[in-house]
């Protein structure tokens, strides 16, 4: 079989000109057709001069919300974590004091005179030989009580108490119905 330098395959019929240079061929395709055949002009999609600026507008508010978005808040938040560092280091620094006191009184609890010294206070230890002694403030406490069945004995075991069992407090009479 000898090879041949010939195809059957035909080549379109339109040549694309020099003017042709740049131009989308696929505009060619997108472009309207009229019920004639022919090609229809482009179409402007907004027609007036103030429509145009409008867009532009529109554009640049919308940019500049996405800019604010992605730049403006977190740097804004970036900035304001100063505040809250300066305010937890100081939270951290009031803690360790904190804690170093407590490891001392730890520290001071696991000797022997610190365990006696917590035993003492805390449960009223008291080592032979020593005599343990309770002192209470005497408080104030209001004596003046409503008149009627048990406040009458209440009233009464006050009053020997206060004045001693020399004095006899005669029991008001209350009027029972």
């Amino acid at each position: 079989m000898a090879s041949s330098s010939q195809t059957n395959v035909s080549k379109p019929g339109r040549r694309f000109r020099s003017s042709d240079k740049g131009r989308s061929r696929i505009g060619d395709i997108t472009r309207q057709i009229t019920l004639d055949g022919a090609i229809s002009e482009e179409r402007r999609l907004n027609r007036s001069r103030r429509g145009t600026i409008f867009l532009g507008i529109a554009a640049v508010a919308v940019a500049g919300a996405f800019a604010a978005a992605l730049f403006g808040i977190p740097v804004r938040t970036y900035l304001g974590q100063d505040e809250a560092m300066a305010e937890r280091t100081d939270q951290l620094t009031k803690l360790e004091a904190v804690n170093a006191d407590l490891e001392a009184e730890v520290a001071r609890l696991r000797t022997d005179d610190g365990i006696r010294e917590a035993a003492r206070e805390e449960l009223g230890y008291v080592q032979q030989g020593e005599q343990r002694t309770s002192i209470v403030d005497n408080d104030v406490v209001p004596t003046v009580l409503p008149v009627g069945w048990p406040y009458d004995l209440v009233t009464g075991i006050v009053a020997l108490r206060t004045n001693g069992p020399d004095t006899v407090v005669a029991p008001v009479a209350s009027t029972g119905g």
